[in-house]
């Protein structure tokens, strides 16, 4: 089935002369990157307070001496970046985005995802929750009512203090696969985080097989998006390196949206409805898979009734997964959590806080305006779903369907990296053109690049003396400093990569607003 929502992107396949350059030197320097990246992770990565590797003396050292600390920064900073620039430099090496494109990216998610089975936990601790509500299951409580400060010595675990008191705001299989880890490693911290690890290899490997599939359906290069999305150092360090089990949500989104494309319709379905229980976001996808499977000349009543199937099928599934345990749709209560808070780069939450800065000032502060903000983002993006479900064509259904995905990401008041990683295989399929829109990608990579490797550092407490915060303050901000001075030296003085970020032609503005 072809679905062309985009013209072809640049593939290079005009003139002569070899498909690329040898990609060597950037498969390497990306592999440097990755192994200080993983080094460094020694040091100020996320170590669980019961964790064994606290017992070794390397990590003893890196963990709990200044220098030692100071290596793990600079190791982590330096690396992340690196992998930064062998990325844009892998791209560029090619000229024809052909058989041997796709295997330099495979090369490059083999050599820089490789070190990152064996970091500690990067850019996030949940996992550390993910464990803690596996022992709520394998107690018999309901992770949807209690927090994980119902198990005993619930802190040695390791999870953010947020989850002490909040429901789980995930499904029914993630649920069962937290149970099983658990079950497998008897709380064992390492080998929980190693288990959990493959489980969001599955959905990095979901994700490498269907997007070149599925931009071949749009008539996009295949070997392209396959380099925009698994080699993108933001996927490799939000799904292996943080263990988010958002790798898995969007593997079984991709694959779902894949073979409902293809006339498959159940099998896709049923596949994202797998996705909606390991994260409910995905089921914004499901509106969308239903006018597909309607056809191209479907009626309204047709499409309505297509709505209607999908939507029964996929509750039903959902709802036969909570009958084994009789959780139901307990998750559902969990959905406020990401709505509850705000980030100042979300542009949503930057307007939330400086309109309740304002207020607060002239003596308003009582009114939440901050909120009255945020739920107008959720109204402007509930807008724009419902627009782009009920305008446009039948060829551009996937298309349509990402434009309302990051609507509902980007009007949200609470933006993190791995939400900006949902989009980009479905922005990778249906065509990210060679050039503004690159050039944004290259742009978001690089920001949350810096903030990742800046904001989750585990930096040993007894090293804080005086202000409390202090020494972590000073670790971030050592991170960010170094990350943000290799990104200014992509942009403006590297002489490879600077010519990457230049807008070509009219200015960025322009072509957006032409």
């Amino acid at each position: 089935m072809s679905l062309p929502s985009q013209p072809l992107a640049r593939s290079g396949m005009d003139g002569e002369g070899p498909e690329m350059a040898d990609p060597k030197w950037p498969l390497l320097s990306g592999f440097a990157g990755s192994l200080a990246v993983m080094i460094g992770s020694f040091g100020v990565g996320w170590l669980a307070p019961a964790s064994e590797l606290r017992r070794y003396t390397l990590f003893i050292w890196m963990r709990t001496e200044i220098l030692g600390v100071v290596i793990s920064i600079v190791l982590l900073a330096f690396g992340g970046m690196l992998l930064v620039r062998s990325w844009l430099r892998l791209g560029q090496s090619v000229r024809v985005w052909g058989s041997r494109a796709r295997k330099a990216t495979l090369a490059a998610f083999a050599l820089w995802g490789g070190p990152m089975l064996f970091t500690v936990p990067l850019f996030s601790r949940d996992v550390y929750s993910y464990i803690g509500q596996g022992r709520l299951m394998h107690e018999g409580l309901n992770p949807y009512e209690v927090g994980i400060s119902a198990l005993s010595n619930y802190y040695q675990l390791g999870a953010d203090k947020m989850w002490s008191e909040a429901p789980t705001p995930y499904g029914q299989l993630y649920l069962w696969i937290e149970q099983f880890v658990v079950w497998a490693t008897n709380v064992q911290p390492e080998a929980s985080v190693f288990l959990f690890r493959l489980v969001s290899l599955v959905g990095v490997a979901l994700v490498a097989v269907y997007v070149p599939k599925l931009a071949s359906l749009h008539g996009i290069n295949p070997h392209r998006a396959l380099w925009l999305t698994v080699a993108n150092p933001l996927f490799l360090t939000n799904f292996i390196a943080a263990v988010h089990n958002d790798a898995l949500m969007v593997g079984l989104a991709v694959a779902g949206v894949y073979y409902v494309a293809v006339h498959r319709p159940l099998l896709g379905i049923v596949l994202v409805t797998l996705s909606v229980s390991v994260k409910p976001i995905t089921a914004l996808l499901l509106p969308f898979l239903a006018l597909m499977w309607a056809g191209r000349r479907a009626s309204w009543p047709r499409k309505v009734l297509y709505l209607l199937v999908t939507g029964a099928l996929s509750l039903g599934l959902l709802y036969a997964m909570s009958l084994p345990n009789g959780f139901g749709f307990g998750w559902i209560s969990g959905l406020a959590a990401p709505g509850s808070v705000s980030i100042w780069y979300a542009p949503v939450g930057m307007i939330g806080m400086m309109v309740s800065t304002l207020t607060a000032s002239v003596g308003l502060g009582w009114l939440d305006v901050d909120r009255v903000v945020f739920n107008l983002g959720k109204v402007v993006a509930l807008g724009i779903v419902a627009w782009q479900l009920l305008r446009g064509t039948h060829d551009r259904l996937v298309r349509r369907m990402t434009l309302a995905f990051a609507a509902v990401v980007l009007l949200s008041p609470m933006i993190q990296a791995w939400y900006i990683v949902w989009l980009i295989p479905f922005f990778a399929v249906t065509g990210i053109r060679d050039d503004w829109q690159v050039k944004t990608l290259y742009f978001i990579v690089s920001f949350f690049m810096i903030y990742g490797i800046s904001d989750q550092l585990d930096v040993f407490p007894y090293l804080q003396e005086g202000d409390n915060q202090l020494a972590l303050a000073i670790a971030r901000n050592t991170a960010a400093l170094i990350a943000l001075l290799f990104a200014l030296y992509l942009i403006f003085i590297d002489p490879k990569t600077r010519k990457l970020f230049r807008p070509s032609g009219r200015s960025l503005l322009a072509r957006v607003f032409p």
